[in-house]
């Protein structure tokens, strides 16, 4: 276990709880409203109500994963496990969706295709598990934390919360858990082996993430260009979206994301790596999701054509003016702390 040392004094009000707030936001927006799919896409104030529910569902546990890793100085490994497990927590426990194999008709893509990659013994969809959990590990978390810690680089290091702030986003976040929870658990055909599995992976999850420790070994080669690596990672981000829910797609989809973490893994350990890598990265995925967003049909289909492509272009106007406000706060930021 890592030893923990006093934590610094907390930065000024002003500026922890502008990139709180923030990532509270992203966080949800990125998960459920970049990619399109919801019945509400066309109607702003019902995507703004609907953040009520899952700013603190996604939001929270994005703020906590963030910092729980900064207060420890366990780095991307354990933000990246802690996302993993909250995943599985969020997919197999509260709505349990990991275990639903019905096919819904008026459902979004993935609802709506046979599930044709089931794994025998476990009752989960190898496909379905990519797409949930992988899907909550990239843009409900890891992605969203990186972009607001670039918008505030001075304090990116630093814990935003004290002890009342932790025990509101915990609060929040077992609130809005329970109402999503007692919402689909009625229609849940998870079993009892099934929950107590998911309970397992999680535990062993978190576990891996306070021991699991970032490599301290550097290499002398020179990192790649940030244009690189968030061209690289953009198509990765792209391929596990577009890949079919087969077993070839599944395959391929595991390949990828195991090359595209051994290369930024090795990247990570060169010189000149730094905040804008981590930028182009956790940017391309955003700019991924959004763009994807004009190719898939919102559930029930009722959408306007020219609301739902106004929607998706806000949306995805938004992720490039807030990547390029990030850009720009890394290029103006000093080695001076708040």
């Amino acid at each position: 276990m890592p030893v923990i040392s006093a934590p610094a004094a907390l930065p000024r009000s002003r500026y922890r709880w502008a990139a709180v707030a923030g990532l509270l936001v992203l966080s949800p927006i990125s998960a459920e409203y970049l990619i399109g799919y919801g019945e509400s896409t066309g109607r702003p104030l019902e995507l703004l109500a609907g953040l009520l529910i899952l700013a603190p569902l996604y939001g929270t546990v994005a703020v906590l994963i963030r910092e729980i890793t900064r207060r420890t100085g366990g780095g991307w490994p354990m933000i990246l496990l802690l996302s993993a497990a909250f995943g599985v927590i969020q997919a197999g426990l509260i709505d349990q969706s990991l275990f639903d194999h019905q096919v819904d008709a008026d459902g979004p893509d993935w609802a709506t295709q046979a599930l044709v990659t089931l794994i025998p013994g476990l009752g989960v969809d190898a496909a379905s598990l990519l797409n949930y959990v992988g899907g909550h590990v990239i843009w409900s978390f890891a992605a969203p934390i990186a972009v607001v810690e670039s918008c505030a680089p001075r304090i990116a290091n630093r814990r935003w919360l004290g002890p009342v702030g932790i025990g509101v986003m915990v609060l929040l976040w077992a609130l809005s858990a329970v109402l999503v929870h007692n919402d689909t658990a009625a229609d849940s055909t998870a079993g009892p082996a099934q929950l107590i599995g998911a309970a397992v992976v999680a535990i062993a999850l978190i576990a891996a993430a306070f021991t699991l420790r970032p490599a301290r070994t550097q290499s002398q080669a020179k990192a790649p260009s940030w244009w690189l690596v968030g061209g690289v990672t953009g198509i990765a981000w792209c391929a596990s979206q577009l890949l079919p829910a087969t077993w070839a797609g599944v395959a391929v989809n595991v390949v990828a994301m195991v090359v595209l973490g051994w290369l930024l893994l090795r990247w990570s350990r060169r010189q000149g790596w730094g905040r804008r890598h981590v930028l182009a990265a956790a940017g391309s995925a955003l700019v991924v999701r959004a763009g994807l967003s004009f190719l898939v049909e919102p559930l029930g289909g009722n959408v306007d054509g020219m609301v739902k492509y106004a929607v998706n272009a806000a949306m995805l106007g938004g992720v490039a003016a807030l990547l390029l406000m990030a850009a720009h706060r890394l290029r103006r930021q000093e080695p001076s702390a708040c």
